[in-house]
């Protein structure tokens, strides 16, 4: 927090395009983390954003280890490169490929949701627990929610972009950390992306999952953290996910 707005241009700098950031508070946070999740947990494997930038056979590791742990120090770069107060810390962790908890942390807000398998999702903030809980389902042209379609490859990329006018409300924060959040609490019905780096969405993914909401992949299938491509749709529920499904596709 400390670097958020007090960035020198040398501390920010890109990766695959300018959408795509790293910032030295990226790269100081994901050590710190790392240190500490090592302490607790010495025999885990610690799979990082920016680790993986440097060696990719990192997540090879993830699969089969007896205990994994993912992390996004700051998901949402650009938005925190830009000042924008929308950028999220999250952590899962993935026994034998299995993922069995879940944190995603508003350092603005200096609250974070939790999830673990089978005990449900909520929000600790302050002491206090608040439970989570997706959106009711609404008819499809009703639904709001947040769509990442520049990742996609043409020509769903089109496709997708030409019938997004078919749901009620549709935005893009460019943080998934937060976009989770949002569904899990019921704050809005759908999410869509494309990308699928497991540390953009195995917290995210258990976090909806606890409060009830139904996910899969864009041909169906079921999501696993050690699948990259085949983009995940975000819903309420089974049925939800094929109204959102057939308007997109």
């Amino acid at each position: 927090m400390p670097r958020f707005r007090n960035l020198a241009a040398h501390e920010v700098r890109q990766k695959s395009s300018a959408m795509d950031l790293v910032t030295d508070a990226d790269e100081a946070a994901e050590r710190m983390i790392s240190r500490g999740l090592r302490q607790i947990f010495p025999q885990a494997v610690t799979i990082g954003e920016e680790a993986t930038e440097r060696d990719p056979s990192l997540l090879n590791k993830l699969a089969d280890a007896e205990l994994a742990l993912l992390i996004d120090p700051v998901d949402g770069t650009k938005n925190f490169a830009s000042g924008l107060p929308l950028f999220g810390v999250m952590v899962a962790a993935v026994v034998r490929g299995e993922i069995v908890a879940g944190w995603i942390h508003d350092p603005v807000g200096d609250d974070t949701a939790i999830a673990l398998r089978g005990e449900g999702a909520w929000i600790q903030r302050s002491g206090n627990h608040v439970e989570l809980r997706v959106a009711t389902p609404a008819p499809v042209q009703e639904m709001s929610g947040c769509a990442s379609w520049n990742h996609m490859q043409e020509p769903m990329r089109s496709t997708v972009a030409a019938n997004l006018s078919g749901l009620g409300a549709v935005a893009c924060y460019r943080c998934a950390a937060h976009e989770y959040r949002m569904a899990a609490a019921g704050h809005c019905h759908f999410l869509v992306h494309a990308k699928l780096m497991p540390w953009d969405h195995a917290a995210g993914w258990l976090l909806h999952r606890e409060a009830g909401g139904y996910s899969a992949r864009f041909d169906g299938t079921l999501y696993h953290p050690a699948l990259r491509t085949g983009g995940i749709i975000c819903a309420p529920d089974a049925e939800s996910w094929k109204m959102i499904r057939d308007i997109l596709f």
